[in-house]
């Protein structure tokens, strides 16, 4: 077009705006890089897009299951705890290396994404974006974890016990059902000297409850470590990222 149009196309629009420089919660909002501690335990939660259903079938679950069970082996992942919800899946793992709890999702999203499109006759992403994840601390919040993603099924008044409901780690952690998804962590280990009182031991954990659901879906949305100040301290010093928040005004001065 001419210049009599770019003319007339500039005194209707204006000038082009410079774009408006971010808050500085808009900055502190950015997407930063995942906190991930190699042989820390990690909750990780994984969802479909659009919260839709991830499994539609017990075959799915099935496939799935053997697929977890692949590449968590295949990457130096243990998992001590999970459940497989319709539309996302609870894990609570420990990687050997900084990037091995990635590694298994990505791993087990392109196989099972693959079967699953096939399938069902679909094509697309069938995960919602990254998957949340949060650093557990051991001593105070990693039975609060385990009881809250076997307790998802209860929740979800899917069944009335955790026991009942099939695709959980409930059934080998309590009952000592065999599962090849299972690892048991060294903080189970400690619940007893045989597995019955460890299995004993843990089902009382579910019995008496536990109130730290709120701290853990904050951990999680946030992507923050769930432990106390020290925990985060200990974080902040291993990865070099800062995690909990700095004190309000100017540092003080210190006299000479």
């Amino acid at each position: 077009m001419g210049s009599d149009s770019n003319y007339a196309n500039s005194a209707f629009f204006g000038r082009p705006r410079r774009p408006k420089p971010l808050s500085r919660v808009e900055r502190g909002m950015a997407r930063l890089p995942r906190l991930i501690v190699p042989e820390y335990p990690m909750h990780l939660v994984v969802r479909g897009n659009d919260r839709q259903d991830i499994f539609r079938s017990e075959g799915d679950r099935v496939f799935f299951h053997r697929c977890l069970v692949e590449v968590t082996r295949r990457h130096g992942v243990e998992v001590h705890a999970y459940v497989l919800m319709s539309n996302h899946v609870h894990l609570l793992a420990t990687g050997q290396a900084t990037n091995s709890l990635a590694k298994m999702v990505q791993g087990m999203g392109r196989r099972y994404v693959s079967y699953f499109n096939y399938l069902h006759g679909r094509t697309g992403t069938l995960w919602e974006g990254r998957f949340h994840s949060s650093l557990v601390q051991e001593e105070r919040y990693f039975f609060a974890c385990h009881r809250y993603i076997e307790m998802n099924p209860v929740r979800a008044k899917l069944v009335q016990r955790p026991g009942e409901y099939r695709w959980s780690s409930f059934a080998c952690n309590r009952m000592g059902k065999a599962d090849d998804l299972v690892t048991p962590h060294a903080a189970y280990l400690s619940l007893g000297s045989t597995e019955p009182r460890r299995q004993s031991a843990y089902g009382f954990m579910f019995d008496k409850g536990m109130a730290d659901d709120d701290s853990i879906r904050d951990a999680l949305r946030r992507g923050a470590p769930l432990g106390d100040r020290q925990f985060c301290k200990e974080i902040e010093e291993i990865s070099g990222r800062r995690i909990l928040p700095r004190p309000r005004g100017r540092p003080r001065k210190t006299p000479d």
